[in-house]
């Protein structure tokens, strides 16, 4: 089932300050950058470190592209900050059907395309004690692209 936290999203009004600010402050830098247009968002994946399952953590900074998405609505509601915390699962469909079967509530009937090409999809935050939850199966990744 769930391997590993494979990030956590943190929403942002400037992803250049906010990516300047991790490097500054704690060293981290830039692994992966992109901008999703489907999701409407400009993101920055920071990587923390490698798992015991070939994957890796990461800090995930999203800064919204226009303010109908997802992390708009979010940041005008709520400022910056955490958005959401994502678990690592070799498969998401199979591991959100038997959430779902639980009683919680997936919010894609089917994954989505998420950062690096992994599949993505989210839980209700209301079924998981007020925090947004993300599934990532990710996809394999040789070196860092920018």
């Amino acid at each position: 089932m769930l391997t590993r936290i494979d990030h956590i999203g943190i929403a942002c009004h400037d992803l250049d300050a906010t990516v300047e600010f991790y490097r500054a402050t704690y060293g981290f830098e830039v692994f992966h950058s992109e901008v999703n247009e489907e999701q409407g968002v400009r993101e920055a994946m920071l990587k923390i470190n490698d798992t015991s399952d070939g994957g890796a953590s990461y800090l995930q900074l999203l800064e919204p592209t226009r303010e109908d998405s997802a992390v708009g609505k979010w940041l005008a509601k709520n400022g910056e900050g955490v958005h959401h915390i994502a678990f690592g699962t070799a498969d998401v469909d199979g591991d959100a059907a038997d959430i779902r079967d639980k009683g919680v509530r997936v919010l894609y009937e089917e994954p989505r395309r998420g950062s690096m090409g992994s599949r993505i999809t989210f839980l209700h935050p209301k079924d998981c004690h007020g925090v947004l939850t993300e599934l990532v199966t990710s996809a394999p990744v040789e070196s860092p692209e920018h």
